[in-house]
């Protein structure tokens, strides 16, 4: 039988600490852990197409156990998501003029949807700043952020505000659940 460990959680002072010592798109992403309950993968591979703002959700593809979920926008992070988005599709026509623009599909999607991964609603909401040779087929693409780097933004940001407790990407996930318990949420 294994053994049980609470998980680390902060409390919202802190999380708003550390968030304070990040900018750009790091914090762009912790807010979204933390405001969406989202895990480090799921937010690295959103793409364009799962932000809604009509009806404020986010849909998480693929995510644990293979599900697909639902979860919230939150209004705070409307705007610079919408910023986002504009930053991205610049990427995206810069990279179409040189001959590129393509990011991986999943399943057989890229069999049945061609064009598809050229496509700006399939591109990656946070996208890597460089283009990569995919290793399966050999096409140049652009993937998504790597996930040592928002975890390298996120332990800088705890050093400088001085929490002692070990905190994680995955730690923001606790603090949401915990927060909508306190706030009497099911």
């Amino acid at each position: 039988k294994t053994t049980q460990r609470l998980p680390t959680v902060l409390t919202h002072e802190e999380a708003k600490a550390i968030i304070s010592h990040l900018s750009g798109s790091p914090r762009l992403m912790v807010e979204l852990l933390y405001g969406c309950g989202l895990r480090l993968h799921e937010c690295l591979v959103l793409r364009v197409k799962d932000i809604d703002f009509a009806l404020n959700t986010i849909t998480v593809r693929q995510g644990k156990g293979d599900k697909d979920r639902v979860t919230l926008l939150p209004a705070s992070l409307k705007e610079r998501l919408q910023v986002q988005i504009q930053k991205v599709l610049a990427l995206h026509q810069q990279d179409l003029a040189d001959g590129y623009g393509e990011v991986y599909m999943p399943h057989a999607l890229e069999r049945k949807y061609p064009a598809a991964a050229r496509s700006p609603g399939w591109q990656y909401l946070f996208p890597s700043t460089r283009l990569g040779i995919d290793p399966r087929s050999g096409v140049v693409r652009r993937h998504h952020l790597h996930n040592t780097m928002l975890s390298r933004y996120i332990r800088i940001a705890v050093t400088k505000t001085g929490i002692q407790k070990p905190v994680k990407a995955h730690t923001f996930r606790h603090s949401f659940a915990t927060r909508l318990l306190q706030n009497g949420y099911d």
